[in-house]
């Protein structure tokens, strides 16, 4: 899709107010972690989440991981992806995979580490507060996963330069 130049700067626009949002996010994710880490190492065991549970602040902090990742990888997947494929002069109306697939293409991530970002999210907004078990799975996984989403924002902010 061809595109002038003024439709070409309110893509612009509106892709570096996404990456925006999602380094919100990101900064308040990495934030709230770091505030855990003063007290526990990750991963966390079911001893130290006992801890978190019955300290209000704690559990603040753990919310604001479980808040802040799935919002940071909501934010990616629904609007950064749209408007970077907008900027870039690519239709959005397509099939949500033949997207990922454009995006591995770029090297912007990698499609089957993409689903599991969002079965984690998916996983979050259903089985969150269920069980301790589920919880402590759901905080380490984030941790470990929150630098992948760093690595696609980071990724999709060079195409910017």
């Amino acid at each position: 899709m061809e595109l002038n130049s003024d439709t070409r700067k309110v893509y612009r626009a509106k892709f570096i107010a996404n990456i925006e949002e999602a380094q919100i996010h990101l900064n308040r994710l990495y934030q709230a972690f770091e505030k855990l880490e003063e007290h526990f190492r990750f991963p966390i065991d079911e001893e130290n989440f006992k801890k978190i549970e019955n300290d209000f602040q704690l559990l603040a902090y753990c919310d604001q991981v479980i808040y802040r990742f799935s919002k940071l990888q909501d934010t990616i997947g629904a609007k950064l992806f749209k408007s970077f494929l907008l900027y870039q002069g690519e239709t959005t109306n397509k099939p949500f995979l033949d997207i990922l697939n454009y995006f591995e293409k770029l090297d912007i991530l990698e499609v089957d580490e993409w689903f599991k970002l969002r079965d984690l999210r998916n996983s979050i907004a259903h089985d969150y507060e269920n069980s301790s078990n589920e919880n402590i799975d759901i905080l380490n996984l984030i941790y470990i996963y929150k630098p992948k989403l760093e690595t696609i924002l980071n990724r999709m902010t060079k195409y910017l330069q």
